[in-house]
C-alpha cells in the first residue's frame, strides 16, 4: 500500500509516522490490495481539548473509496480510533462484496422480489456537480441527488466501477400544444 501522510497545522514527527504506518499496515491483513492510503492529521486551535487532534483516514481499493475521521485530545488516541472505525468500515465493505457475490448464485433459486425497507425524505440544494462530488466524497456516500445550478434540473452524480463519476440529469418533459 502506498501510504502518504500528511500534518496540517503541525509538523507529524518521524515518531508519529512510525505509528501511523505501523497501525494502518494491519488493515492490509483484512482488506488486501489496498492501492493507496492518506492519513491527514490536523491540529485545531479550539477551546475543547477533546478535538485537538483531527485525523482523517482514506484507504483507496479498486474503484471504491472508504474513508474515516476521528477526533481525540491525543494524537495517538486519534490514530487508534480512527484505525478502528475504518477496520469496521472494511468489515461492512467485505461484507457488501461477499452478499452480492451470493445474491448472483441465489438469484436462479430465489425469485422474490426486492422490497423498499427503507424510505428517506430530504431538500434538494442547487449546487455545481463539482460541490456534489465533494459532497458525496465527505459522506461516503455512492450517489449524491441534486438541483444542478448550471441548469436547475435534477441530477444524480454516482460512482462508477471504475473510479469515476457519472452525472444523470432529468429532462423537463415536452409540452404538445
Amino acid at each position: 500500500m502506498k501510504l502518504q501522510i500528511v500534518g496540517k497545522n503541525m509538523d507529524v514527527s518521524q515518531e508519529v509516522r512510525d505509528y501511523v504506518e505501523r497501525k494502518v499496515g494491519k488493515l492490509e491483513r483484512h482488506l488486501p490490495h489496498i492501492l493507496q492510503g492518506v492519513v491527514e492529521v490536523t491540529r485545531e486551535t479550539t477551546k475543547s481539548p477533546q478535538s485537538r487532534y483531527v485525523v482523517q483516514l482514506t484507504v483507496i481499493h479498486g474503484g471504491t473509496v472508504l474513508r474515516s475521521e476521528e477526533k481525540s485530545s491525543d494524537v495517538y488516541a486519534a490514530i487508534n480510533n480512527v484505525v478502528d472505525v475504518m477496520d469496521r468500515r472494511i468489515g461492512h465493505y467485505k461484507g457488501k462484496l461477499y452478499e452480492r457475490g451470493r445474491r448472483g448464485h441465489a438469484a436462479s433459486v430465489d425469485t422474490q422480489a426486492p422490497r423498499i425497507v427503507k424510505d428517506k425524505k430530504f431538500v434538494l440544494r442547487a449546487v455545481s456537480a463539482e460541490e456534489a462530488a465533494e459532497q458525496m466524497e465527505s459522506l461516503g456516500h455512492d450517489f449524491f441527488l441534486f438541483i444542478n445550478d448550471r441548469n436547475d434540473l435534477v441530477s444524480l452524480l454516482y460512482r462508477r466501477k471504475d473510479g469515476d463519476y457519472g452525472l444523470i440529469e432529468s429532462e423537463l418533459p415536452e409540452t404538445g400544444d
